[in-house]
């Protein structure tokens, strides 16, 4: 199955960051958050990628182009620099990725329904450049097919914006949550899976958010399933979230990780 990636937008709220580059491409370790996500889906078979580029997608492409160069050991003859030989394995090697211009100020359906001709007519996932979990993609994909809807989404719970403390009857701390996810309600968390039918409701009309009329009617014709995902779930929206998935990475604690 192909993986589409949305990568176009300008993540203006992670400011700090994505001045430089696109937000798909701020860093989780040494790799961007975009490698990280499509690093899940290869653990499930899924290796055949269509990203959807927007602002600052040159480097995205640039990335990919010389990914080999990015990420391997490398011994070169200055003489001869068009035969450089890698040492190190690319355990990516088999992926395949598509790469596609898909506007600067697009919006989500626009962005989708502009790779239409790369997806063809089969069944197809569907998520953000900017968030990690720990999804289990065979499990989404059964739920879906069970649901017989045309988009199935992962339902999670989003991350408290503040800190959590665990106090006894006495006013002593017990624990201390820096950043916990609400144990109640729901939010779309991207790891979608999609018939092809959703681009029959992705009217030629710019400026138009998939998440907006394109879901809401989905869901007013009981076309649209989620899959509730209780583990873990974590968008790079601002730099705190940056600087937590980064200590995570760090820490060796990276749910997101098989």
């Amino acid at each position: 199955m192909k993986t589409v990636i949305l990568c176009g937008g300008k993540g203006t709220r992670l400011r700090e960051e994505t001045e430089y580059r696109p937000k798909p491409m701020v860093p989780i370790g040494e790799r961007p958050i975009l490698w990280h996500i499509m690093e899940r889906y290869a653990r499930y078979g899924h290796k055949d990628f269509v990203l959807c580029l927007g602002y600052k997608g040159d480097m995205i492409r640039d990335y990919f182009k010389n990914h080999a160069w990015h990420n391997r050991d490398v011994t070169l003859a200055l003489g001869r620099p068009e035969a450089p030989r890698f040492h190190t394995p690319q355990i990516d090697a088999d992926w395949q990725v598509t790469l596609c211009e898909t506007g600067l100020n697009a919006l989500t359906a626009d962005r989708l329904r502009a790779v239409r001709s790369h997806v063809g007519q089969a069944t197809f996932f569907l998520t953000y450049g900017d968030g990690v979990g720990n999804i289990d993609l065979d499990a989404l994909l059964a739920f879906h097919r069970k649901a017989g809807a045309v988009v199935t989404l992962s339902a999670v719970h989003p991350p408290g914006r503040f800190g959590e403390i665990g106090l006894t009857a006495d006013g002593r701390v017990e624990s201390f949550n820096e950043k916990p996810q609400t144990e109640t309600g729901y939010i779309n968390g991207g790891f979608m899976v999609c018939e092809p039918a959703l681009f029959d409701y992705l009217p030629e009309q710019p400026g138009m958010m998939l998440e907006e009329a394109p879901l809401r009617r989905l869901a007013a014709e009981g076309k649209l399933a989620a899959c509730r995902h209780e583990g873990f779930w974590q968008p790079m929206d601002t730099y705190q979230e940056f600087t937590l998935l980064n200590r995570l990475w760090d820490e060796g604690r990276a749910p997101w990780v098989t």
